[in-house]
């Protein structure tokens, strides 16, 4: 019997390997940097280790399950995750929001994305909101945790400078892997000191904990609405341009109106937001997991396996992350989040006539305003497109009258 059909099967296999490992280490990724934002927010909201782990399983499994089914049914590498910005955005409206409202939030939120998406207004939605205060709001969200790192400098000198100085070389380096060996580093800095409490570590699988929903008109304008933007513009956006721009035609249907259905089915159990990813999707839709681009949905495959496999052990995880010093959480999640305030501020900043409007948004979404139980990142958007209302408004023209001059016209000519 000849040994060809054999050795052709295991060379197949073996093409596959690339695509595998990609698909672990885009799920590391996610677990090392957007999870320890999740595990802030729970600290903050001060929910319970059985409620922190339930919410850790939902999301792992809602991005397990949208990732597998729909990298199977597309036969393209979709990759999935949680909502990093949204996690941000929790971050400061959990504590002012009791869980049964935030709940309820999640819901009113991806019910508003599904529509959005299946009804076809998701392209025309996202073109009436003006792209640098989406943008400015998001990089307002983010920018407490990028000072939260060097104002960590202070107490934890050593750490987090070491942790900083690592995530610069990395990110000239070996960037898509600059938040893995941060977290390598802090931890073997952490373990030589004697700062790591693993002794009481245990495997345990996570217990669903569902959560009956509370709505309300607060929730959904301090939670729900603001979720809903910073996940659209900040997540499902650049997750969908990600795909496309290794020549996929991803249906905006199908991924963000099917990852907006899996977080509606998940809410009552913790998870807020699912959807596309975008940094650690980079990772598997490339020629590094794979030369055929129709093979590449393999690497998606394993990233929804690796998901489902890691989150069932969600009460294992809360149980690590605690047992961390919270100088080394709170520089991590500023360091994995640099990339993302960047953009954040590059879109802001791209278009001189809205400048004003988004610097207005930016700096409303990064004080903290609380006016009237409204948060700020509602106040952010609501005085950017007022500021964006006001400096676009022409006025009245009489007949005959010409049009006032653009503000690039007014440069040129001057």
């Amino acid at each position: 019997m000849s040994n060809k059909p054999i050795s052709a099967r295991a060379s197949r296999l073996a093409g596959y390997s690339p695509a595998l490992i990609n698909g672990l280490i885009a799920v590391l990724i996610s677990y090392a940097g957007p999870l320890v934002i999740v595990l802030q927010a729970a600290q903050a909201a001060h929910l319970s280790a059985a409620q922190t782990a339930s919410w850790i399983w939902a999301i792992s499994i809602g991005s397990g399950l949208s990732g597998l089914l729909l990298s199977w049914r597309l036969r393209m590498p979709v990759i999935t995750a949680w909502s990093t910005p949204g996690a941000a955005l929790l971050l400061v409206a959990l504590p002012n929001l009791p869980f049964a409202e935030a709940v309820g939030a999640f819901i009113m939120a991806n019910g508003l994305i599904a529509l959005l998406a299946f009804s076809g207004l998701f392209d025309r939605w996202m073109d009436w909101l003006p792209k640098p205060l989406a943008a400015a709001m998001l990089a307002g969200i983010l920018l407490r945790f990028g000072l939260n790192v060097f104002n960590g400098m202070q107490g934890q000198p050593v750490l987090v400078g070491l942790m900083f100085g690592v995530y610069i070389l990395a990110r000239r380096l070996q960037p898509r892997y600059a938040v893995v060996w941060v977290l390598g580093v802090g931890l073997s800095l952490c373990a030589a000191q004697g700062q790591l409490q693993l002794a009481d570590l245990s495997l345990h699988l996570a217990t669903p904990l569902p959560v009956w929903p509370r709505f309300t008109v607060d929730a959904f304008l301090n939670l729900a609405l603001p979720l809903a933007l910073v996940t659209l513009s900040g997540q499902h956006v650049p997750g969908l341009a990600v795909l496309r721009s290794e020549g996929y035609a991803p249906p905006a249907k199908a991924l963000v109106g099917g990852t907006a259905l899996v977080s509606l089915l998940l809410a009552p159990f913790g998870a807020h937001a699912i959807n596309p990813a975008a940094i650690t999707a980079a990772i598997c839709t490339g020629p590094q997991s794979h030369a055929d681009p129709s093979r590449r949905y393999v690497a998606g495959l394993a990233c929804g396996v690796f998901y489902l496999l890691i989150g069932s052990f969600g009460a294992t995880l809360a149980q690590l992350f605690a047992a961390l010093p919270p100088a080394l959480i709170a520089a991590l999640a500023g360091l994995a989040l640099l990339a993302a305030i960047a953009g954040g501020l590059s879109g802001a900043m791209a278009e001189p006539t809205q400048r004003e409007a988004a610097l207005v948004t930016l700096l409303a979404t990064a004080s903290g305003l609380s006016l009237l139980g409204l948060s700020a990142a509602f106040w952010g958007l609501a005085l950017g497109l007022l500021t964006h209302a006001v400096m676009a408004w022409r006025g009245p023209q009489r007949p005959g009258q010409l049009a006032a001059p653009t503000n690039s016209a007014s440069r040129a000519k001057a």
